[in-house]
């Protein structure tokens, strides 16, 4: 198939499951409720993906209140009680995070409820998000490596563990959410990719990672709005990436001021392309995905070419996230029937 539609990976909570129209929400249920609740919601998910004409679906991250925490969670080593102020991104924001004061080790499955929910209930394709370790590395405080690449290692092992893990359970993409890869550009050709490699080892089913520029909230933005009229971050890493083990590269495409011309640097990976707006409440149409899409072709093969969001869609309103994914499917659609 030509086209087929994916999201990045979070969709808003259901008010009933968190908090609505926040990043961090605080859950609503506690106990055995909420986690009954989570396959609730993550059912939920798939369903109106699905219903959207979303070819490879995922859970939403329905289950997680970040998208990096999430995983944390499930890790020892990591003092959650006493949380230190730490520059994110660069220093972009400042935030208050857990400390690593130990080995790293897993306390168990952290996806598998969902996962395999999630797998039980539709026959399309399942991807499942995980973060990258160069971004954990930089969303964490370290009080016992004393290294922060030797640290984003340990943390590619568990991630690892996880993946395949998830393999196992029947998923058919695994996605590395990397932020940070547009942040570090210098390292990312190093160890930055060597650590995402770690943590896809041994995995057979189809390996993404997700580069982007940020929610759409207002420090993203407003950091956005200092890189210029053209954001060619990715033009130290992308060559990097296309010569890497990974089969997908993630990124946004549409209102960005990403040179379209860049992503022929890509060449032999599957582009996931933004076709959808996170960081705006108006709704795209199916015309101006399709065209998005047909930008797009003139730089990398259209057999290459995957329709995505920009990023994850976790604080938007639920109403307008819903409306974009039926804007995704459609253009998906319009775009396969006119360059098909």
């Amino acid at each position: 198939m030509l086209f087929p539609a994916t999201i990045a990976g979070s969709l808003p909570k259901p008010s009933w499951l968190a908090e609505p129209n926040k990043l961090w929400p605080q859950w609503k249920l506690a106990g055995d409720e909420l986690a009954a609740a989570k396959l609730d919601a993550t059912l939920l998910a798939v369903k109106l993906q699905e219903d959207a004409g979303i070819d490879i679906v995922c859970d939403g991250e329905q289950s997680r209140q970040h998208f990096v925490h999430g995983f944390l969670d499930y890790v020892d080593g990591i003092d959650t009680k006493t949380k230190v102020e730490m520059g994110i991104r660069a220093d972009r924001y400042k935030a208050m995070v857990p400390v690593v004061r130990g080995a790293l080790t897993l306390k168990g499955r952290m996806h598998q409820s969902e996962a395999r929910y999630a797998r039980a209930h539709t026959k399309k394709k399942l991807k499942i998000t995980l973060p990258g370790p160069m971004t954990i590395a930089d969303t964490i405080a370290d009080a016992h490596y004393g290294d922060k690449v030797k640290m984003a290692f340990a943390f590619a092992d568990l991630l690892n563990q996880e993946a395949r893990a998830l393999q196992a359970d029947g998923i058919d993409v695994i996605q590395f959410d990397e932020p940070a890869f547009n942040v570090f550009m210098d390292e990312v050709p190093g160890w930055g990719i060597d650590a995402l490699h770690r943590a896809i080892d041994g995995l057979t089913c189809t390996t993404a990672v997700h580069i982007c520029y940020g929610y759409g909230i207002k420090a993203n933005i407003d950091w956005k709005n200092s890189l210029g009229s053209e954001w060619r971050q990715y033009e130290l890493i992308f060559p990097a990436l296309a010569n890497s083990r990974i089969n997908q590269v993630s990124v946004e495409c549409i209102n960005s001021r990403v040179p379209l011309k860049l992503l022929s640097r890509l060449e032999g990976k599957d582009v996931l392309i933004g076709v959808i707006d996170v960081a705006t409440d108006e709704v795209e149409t199916p015309e101006r995905v399709a065209q998005v899409i047909d930008d797009v072709m003139k730089v990398v093969p259209k057999e290459r070419i995957v329709a995505c969001t920009n990023c994850g869609m976790a604080p938007m309103r639920r109403d307008i996230a819903e409306a974009k994914l039926k804007a995704l499917g459609a253009g998906a659609a319009l775009a396969r029937q006119r360059f098909g």
